[in-house]
C-alpha cells in the first residue's frame, strides 16, 4: 500500500537534472506527494484521466522527504537545507504545526494513524502521532544508510520492520504499539533493499540488494509464505514494493524498464483447481523431483514468475509504484524520476502485459522543454481500457512553530545522562482538525523547557 522512495527520492536530493527529490504515495494510494527543488506538491489520485494538484508549497526548498497521512491535511516535510529537522504542516491552513530536530540526518519518515516513525542511519524514533510524544528510541540499530524501514498502515497492528543486519538480509519486526520486538526473520543472504506490509499487516514482503528474489512472510509469525523470482539474468536495484489493497497482488519496480506484478495464491489440491494440462503435469513432476536436488536448485524451481508485467519507456532511473483501485478498477501507478506518472490497467483474472491507460506530466510545459515527444503533455496516450472482467474482482470495501530538539535518548526514554525528559511529562488528548472526520490531529508540541504548550494552528 504505502510506497515511496528512500532518502533522497529518485536519484537523491542532489541528483543531476531531476525535477524532484522524492515521490511517495500515501498509505491508501489516494494521493501522490512530490518533493521538489522549491517545495512540495500533493496530487489527488481519484481519477485516471485527470490529475489534480491539490496543494503546492514553495516555502521549503530542496525537499527530499514528504509524507502525507492518508487524505488528511497532515504532511511531514524534510529538506536538504535542514536534513536533521522534520517539519509537520497543516497544509490546508498553510501553517506549521511543529518541528522536531534529531542528532543526525533524517533518512525516512513513516506514518499511520497511531505512530510516526523517524529513521536515522543508526537509530529509530517512535512518536505517538496524536500528540507527538516520543514513546521509544531504538538506538544502535545496524547501519542503515538508505533509511530502509516499513510501517504497517493498520494502526491496530502497528508493526515496524527494519534491517537487523548490515551484511545479511535479516528483518526485525517491532510492535510500535506495545513497543516490543516481535520477531527476527532471516529473509535473504544479502542486505535488504525493500520492505512493505500489506494493508492488514498480516504479510510482509522483502527484497535484497541482489534483486532476484522477492519473499513474502506471515506476520507476526515470520513464516515464509511465497517466493517470487523477478529474474535470473542480472542483479537489479529494487526500489519499490507495494501490495494491492486486498493483499492479493504485489508489485515490484527497479532500475530496469520492467515492473512486475505477482499474484499471491496457493496452489489448489491435486486434481482440484489445476487443469489437466501438460504444463500442470510438468509442474507436478518438477515439484516432486525438487526434493532430490540441492536446496538452492529446488528453491529456484518452486518460485513463481510474474503474473503481470509493465515495460516502461526508459530504464536506469528510480521510480515508485503502487497498486490501487481507481474508478472501481485495479490500476498500477508508476511515478518516474523524470517527472511522469503512468497509470496502467491490470487484469486480475488473466494478468499478462498491462495496458497503459493514461500518462501524466507532474510538472508544467515550461519544465518539459527538451523532452522527446514520447513524454510530452498529460494527454491520453491510450484509451482507457474498461475491461468488464475487472468488475467482479476489483470492487473493494472500500503563530510561530514550536521547536523540540532531541539531543539523544536512551532505550528507556531518558536523556544521555539519565535526567528526565520534559517532553515525557506532558501529553494532551487528541484534538480534531477542521476537516470532517479527519484523523489524527496533532496540535500539541513542547518547547523543550518543561512547559507544555497547546497550539491550535
Amino acid at each position: 500500500m504505502e510506497s515511496g522512495e528512500g532518502a533522497g527520492g529518485p536519484g537523491g536530493p542532489n541528483g543531476p537534472g531531476l525535477r524532484f527529490g522524492c515521490a511517495s504515495f500515501n498509505q491508501d494510494s489516494t494521493s501522490l506527494a512530490l518533493g521538489t527543488k522549491t517545495g512540495y506538491k500533493l496530487f489527488s489520485l481519484t481519477m485516471v484521466e485527470k490529475l489534480d494538484c491539490i496543494h503546492e508549497s514553495a516555502e521549503t526548498p530542496d525537499v527530499y522527504i514528504v509524507e502525507r497521512l492518508f487524505s488528511s491535511s497532515l504532511v511531514v516535510v524534510v529538506s536538504t537545507s535542514m536534513p536533521q529537522r522534520m517539519n509537520i504542516y497543516h497544509f490546508k491552513k498553510g501553517t506549521e504545526i511543529c518541528n522536531y530536530s534529531y542528532p543526525n540526518n533524517i533518512l525516512a519518515v513513516k506514518l499511520n494513524r497511531q505512530r510516526l516513525v523517524v529513521c536515522l542511519e543508526e537509530s529509530i524514533y517512535i512518536h505517538n502521532i496524536k500528540d507527538m510524544k516520543l514513546l521509544k528510541t531504538l538506538l544502535n540499530t545496524p547501519s542503515n544508510p538508505s533509511g530502509l524501514c516499513a510501517l504497517s498502515i493498520n494502526h491496530s497492528n502497528s508493526y515496524l520492520a527494519h534491517p537487523g543486519s548490515a551484511t545479511i538480509g535479516e528483518i526485525i519486526v517491532y510492535d510500535a504499539n506495545s513497543l516490543s520486538t516481535v520477531t527476527m526473520i532471516p529473509a535473504h543472504d544479502s542486505p535488504l533493499a525493500a520492505l512493505t506490509f500489506n494493508a492488514s499487516a498480516t504479510k510482509l514482503a522483502s527484497a535484497s540488494e541482489r534483486g532476484t528474489v522477492i519473499r513474502v512472510f506471515s506476520i507476526p509469525e515470520g513464516q515464509r509464505l511465497f517466493e517470487f523470482r523477478r529474474g535470473m539474468k542480472r542483479y537489479v536495484n529494487i526500489s519499490s514494493l507495494s501490495f494491492s489493497p486486498d493483499g492479493q497482488f504485489l508489485c515490484a519496480s527497479s532500475n530496469t524498464e520492467t515492473v512486475h506484478i505477482f499474484k499471491l495464491e496457493q496452489l489448489g489440491p491435486s486434481g482440484g483447481d489445476e487443469a489437466a494440462t501438460w504444463t500442470a503435469y510438468v509442474g507436478k513432476m518438477f515439484s516432486a523431483a525438487s526434493s532430490y536436488f540441492p536446496a538452492q536448485v529446488s528453491g529456484m524451481m518452486s518460485q513463481d514468475r510474474a503474473f503481470a508485467t509493465v515495460h516502461l519507456l526508459t530504464s536506469c532511473q528510480k521510480n515508485v509504484c503502487t497498486l490501487a483501485v481507481i474508478q472501481k478498477l485495479p490500476r498500477l501507478l508508476v511515478a518516474t524520476a523524470d517527472g511522469q506518472l503512468f497509470i496502467y490497467n491490470v487484469d486480475p483474472l488473466d494478468g499478462g502485459e498491462c495496458m497503459l491507460a493514461h500518462k501524466h506530466r507532474l510538472f508544467g510545459g515550461d519544465d518539459d522543454q527538451g523532452e522527446g515527444t514520447e513524454s510530452e503533455g498529460s494527454e491520453v496516450t491510450g484509451a482507457v481500457q474498461a475491461c468488464p472482467s475487472y468488475a467482479a474482482t476489483a470492487a473493494l470495501p472500500a503563530s510561530g512553530p514550536v521547536t523540540v530538539t532531541l539531543t539523544g535518548y536512551s532505550e528507556d526514554g531518558g536523556a544521555k545522562k539519565g535526567e528526565v525528559i520534559p517532553e515525557h511529562e506532558f501529553a494532551a488528548g487528541p484534538v480534531c482538525l477542521d476537516d470532517e472526520n479527519e484523523f489524527p490531529p496533532i496540535n500539541w508540541c513542547h518547547d523543550g523547557t518543561g512547559v507544555g504548550q497547546a497550539r491550535r494552528s
